[in-house]
């Protein structure tokens, strides 16, 4: 099964579709500023998250709630408003800026040197979460005028540099994730329901 966490009026075919409010697209209705979610563990292939993460009041509960319903190898897609962009910015509801690094503190990176991973471990041990992840792809995304979305590509081939020097001066619109989940390298596993 997969699920479309937020979908709002966007019914997606396959997909159990939540949102907070009732409506013809609405599958289930829950809040999902309050765990636990409404689902079994290891209950989904695959987890929406549609412009949704940025409204969440704790952003850790909502990440670890996600882990739990997921299966092991299964994947999380998550496209946000970029934080330096008027998209980001000029929603009143959004609480949590997504930048390039926003998942860094949940992943393992295997192509990381040996010492940023070893303060990565230490201080996700500290935080709590272990590394429920694995990045499996990221990537920024520009206007759809034609006259400018050429850009995305040249930028999307140095991210890094971009979200660190440039991304103030030209800004992406969204940023986007694909991550598996790797239940594994938990260092605590998510509450049983």
């Amino acid at each position: 099964m997969k699920l479309n966490l937020g979908c709002g009026n966007k019914k997606l075919p396959l997909y159990v579709n939540v949102d907070i409010v009732h409506s013809r697209a609405v599958d289930v209705v829950a809040d999902l500023n309050r765990a636990p979610f409404p689902f079994k563990n290891d209950s989904f292939e695959e987890v929406l998250c549609d412009h949704v993460l940025a409204h969440m009041d704790n952003f850790h509960r909502t990440i670890m709630e996600i882990v739990r319903i997921t299966k092991d190898g299964g994947k999380l897609r998550v496209f946000a408003s970029y934080f330096p962009s008027t998209k980001w910015f000029g929603d009143p509801d959004h609480k949590i800026p997504f930048g390039w690094r926003t998942f860094d503190g949940y992943t393992k990176l295997v192509d990381e040197p040996k010492f940023y991973e070893k303060w990565k471990l230490q201080h996700a041990t500290n935080y709590g979460a272990g590394f429920p992840f694995i990045m499996e792809k990221r990537w920024f995304v520009f206007s759809n005028f034609k006259a400018i979305k050429w850009i995305g590509h040249i930028i999307n081939l140095f991210p890094a540099v971009y979200d660190a020097f440039f991304c103030h001066w030209l800004p992406a619109s969204e940023v986007c994730f694909v991550l598996r989940v790797d239940k594994r390298s938990l260092d605590v596993r998510p509450a049983q329901r």
